[in-house]
């Protein structure tokens, strides 16, 4: 996995000392392999020992293997970028309308190659066991990623499933606790500390229900509340509104979990697809 992405990942659930390291890593990689570790604490206002902690928390040795992570992964990426302008590169205040356009389009590309590359295929089948075997399947995020878990509903509506796409804190908190023998929640959040979601997952697995966590950070919260954690690997770049590259990442996991459900009863999902399409055909006049 890009160690870019897995820092940007982990930032958000770092102590604020290894956070601010987290952050000036991301915002100029190519310094960092030039600097010694001295340096890198003394800009980043904190000790030579949290630099060395925070290497470690992102699973690297030391400072020495981050030095080389990120030069091999910076080569590799100017290549690319070279052959497809702007890969992976941060969007800067000198770019043309052009030129950011073209960036957002290689840093979504990149977060759909490294999350389908990298996603667990194991708790995917588990997932969408639960999915396919639940009569009732509650969805839940925040902000953008409530915009994700609608996405999600409605695939599995038009398939002639009964998902509940859930509104508001409370009402999800209420919808969880009543449980269901045969009944599945999924909570989406990037960053995997969105409180009302974190919340809805725990009081959805002590009811009993089989809990599944969209998100790109593998030891937050939201995956510790999770019996199946699908995880996204996406660079957001600073000028953001919201989610912007990792919703696109969570998009295609979700489009994996459609397909996977569908797939199991194929000639009823055709079936499904035509009468719904032909459904909305007739609203539209045609």
């Amino acid at each position: 996995m890009s160690i870019q992405t897995t820092i940007a990942n982990a930032a958000e659930t770092l102590p604020p000392s290894l956070a601010r390291i987290a952050h000036a890593v991301i915002d100029d990689p190519d310094a960092v392999t030039t600097s010694t570790i001295s340096e890198l604490a003394a800009a980043c206002g904190t000790s030579v020992a949290s630099v060395v902690r925070f290497c470690r928390a992102i699973g690297l040795t030391g400072y020495p293997a981050l030095r080389v992570a990120l030069a091999t992964e910076l080569g590799r990426e100017s290549a690319q970028r070279r052959a497809s302008s702007g890969f992976g590169s941060e969007i800067s205040a000198g770019d043309t309308l052009r030129a950011a356009t073209v960036k957002i389009a290689a840093l979504e590309s990149l977060a759909i190659e490294e999350t389908v590359r990298r996603l667990d295929h194991t708790a995917l089948e588990a997932a969408i066991d639960a999915i396919d075997g639940a009569d009732r399947i509650l969805l839940f995020g925040v902000g953008a990623s409530r915009l994700v878990a609608d996405d999600l509903g409605h695939k599995l509506l038009r398939i002639g499933r009964t998902p509940l796409v859930l509104s508001d804190a409370h009402e999800a908190s209420a919808a969880a606790a009543l449980g269901a023998t045969r009944s599945v929640a999924v909570g989406v959040s990037h960053s995997g500390t969105t409180a009302e979601t974190v919340r809805f997952l725990l009081a959805a697995r002590a009811a009993g229900t089989t809990t599944i966590a969209l998100t790109g950070s593998p030891g937050s919260p939201l995956a510790q509340a999770a019996d199946q954690t699908l995880v996204t690997h996406a660079r957001e770049p600073r000028l953001r509104a919201g989610a912007m590259v990792s919703r696109i990442a969570q998009l295609a996991v979700v489009d994996c979990l459609f397909v996977g459900v569908a797939r199991r009863r194929h000639a009823h999902t055709v079936h499904a697809l035509e009468r719904t399409a032909e459904a909305a055909r007739a609203l539209r006049g045609e």
